[in-house]
């Protein structure tokens, strides 16, 4: 080898990082933040609705119970901050319309999202009198099919009444996750959408209420309410096990 031709040594310090593949590199590491983020909020919201869906049930059983003691359902809580089902009879289906008592019951006053659950019952369902067998329960529920036409789950175009029973005793719900509802201590939460329109008829509902999927939009606008009802055949026959009815 020519002692006149110098090799140049070989560096050995890493090479480092180009502007260009560091953005790369943050876009893929915020690409992959975002992705477990959406996923553990998609858990989180799985699991407040199985919580939530439970806490009605529980409810409903303890409404049951209730009136298998009692000979009638209790009428709603006498506010949103005191659990005590209201002392004198409902005048009404609006009077009989509130929050659910949960200090009568012994069960949660509020969903997994800290709103309060809000149940309305027929009056002649929680009146002082027991109900009996020709009972008219009042409550209809509707829902949309795939055209977005509202029809009936409960209930139908014609009047409740004892004869057919098509209607229920009881409703309850929870406001969801997203828009309208009350807190704990019983404020309420203004609306925070105009076309929610089938929530929105949950909020006010007295004798008529939506229980539909889910959704983000489409006709009755966004809803993700949580609601259940109690059939009569069911009040009925439980009461009937229990020798209170006929």
């Amino acid at each position: 080898m020519n002692p006149r031709i110098r090799r140049k040594p070989l560096s050995s310090a890493p090479r480092g990082f180009s502007l260009v593949e560091l953005t790369i590199v943050l876009v893929i590491v915020a690409l992959l933040l975002g992705g477990l983020t959406t996923a553990f909020t998609v858990q989180q919201d799985n699991a407040a609705i199985k919580e939530t869906r439970q806490t009605l049930a529980t409810i409903n059983d303890a409404l049951l119970g209730f009136a298998v003691a009692n000979g009638r359902l209790p009428r709603p809580a006498q506010s949103g901050t005191n659990g005590l089902e209201k002392t004198v009879n409902c005048a009404d289906d609006t009077a009989c319309t509130g929050f659910i008592p949960w200090q009568t019951l012994g069960v949660s006053k509020t969903d997994a999202w800290g709103k309060l659950i809000r149940y309305s019952v027929t009056p002649a369902f929680s009146n002082s009198t027991p109900f009996t067998l020709t009972t008219a329960a009042s409550k209809q529920i509707q829902t949309r099919d795939t055209a977005g036409t509202a029809i009936y789950l409960v209930g139908s175009v014609a009047a409740c009444n004892a004869t057919t029973n098509l209607c229920s005793p009881a409703v309850i719900y929870s406001s969801g996750k997203s828009n309208h509802g009350w807190l704990e201590d019983g404020t309420e939460i203004l609306d925070g959408s105009a076309t929610n329109l089938d929530e929105e008829a949950n909020a006010a509902g007295t004798t008529l209420f939506f229980a539909r999927p889910f959704a983000n939009g489409g006709t009755g606008g966004e809803f993700d309410d949580i609601v259940i009802w109690l059939p009569v055949t069911v009040l009925f026959n439980r009461m009937i096990a229990a020798g209170k009815l006929p």
